[in-house]
């Protein structure tokens, strides 16, 4: 199986070269803020149960008010709500990034820490978010497990599981440590380009001689069977 999921990355890799995460697009990274340890908490928190362009939107908003740990420590939650409504649960997470802020900055330096449980010990941080900061930010080896390289993982038969958490352990058995922080990076692009949720473009999928849905469900010209 490690040699299947290594030649789906190479196949992904000049198609997503330069990858996904949370507030990126297609197009790629606003301008205005920089994939660092801080945007990319703070992006990958407002991606918790929204949509990619969701979090892009609220992100962009965010981030042209408050730019720094230290901004959003200090900020009003009225306003921070307003700012990041686009990414839903707007006071659960502007509660929560305000809170994070604090922390970050009273007891870590103003500076977001490295360690896996110290990541986890944040308010609104989970094991997706703390690998997307470490793979993203910090080319720290991680296998960052979202909605899209869940259930692409499960679609394709390179693993059999039943939840994210469960994902992670199982793609980072299979996979070389190397090409941990490929997994996310181009798989969710994958998600958001052809295999789509609910309607995966299996006739456009440049890896579907790996995948057992497209090979139970399609011909070879893309064609659905029966």
């Amino acid at each position: 199986m490690a040699g299947d999921i290594v030649e789906i990355l190479d196949a992904l890799a000049p198609l997503y070269g330069r990858g996904a995460y949370p507030g990126r697009s297609a197009e790629g990274l606003n301008p205005r803020w920089e994939a660092d340890p801080f945007h990319v908490l703070i992006a990958t928190i407002l991606s918790q149960r929204t949509k990619d362009a969701n979090t892009r939107r609220a992100s962009d908003n965010l981030f042209s008010e408050y730019d720094s740990i230290e901004e959003l420590a200090e900020a009003d939650e009225e306003a921070v709500c307003e700012l990041i409504r686009p990414a839903g649960f707007p006071r659960q997470k502007a509660s929560g990034i305000i809170s994070c802020c604090r922390i970050l900055r009273d007891e870590h330096g103003s500076s977001v820490p490295s360690g896996t449980e110290e990541l986890l010990s944040l308010p609104m941080v989970g094991r997706k978010t703390a690998a997307c900061v470490q793979a993203y930010a910090m080319g720290i080896p991680a296998v960052c497990v979202d909605t899209h390289v869940h259930r692409i993982s499960n679609l394709m038969g390179l693993v059999d599981t039943k939840n994210p958490e469960e994902t992670e352990y199982a793609l980072m058995e299979m996979t070389p440590r190397e090409r941990w922080n490929d997994i996310n990076r181009y798989i969710v692009r994958h998600g958001q380009e052809i295999c789509l949720p609910n309607r995966p473009r299996c006739g456009q999928c440049p890896v579907s001689q790996h995948c057992d849905h497209a090979q139970n469900n399609f011909r070879s010209d893309g064609i659905k069977t029966d």
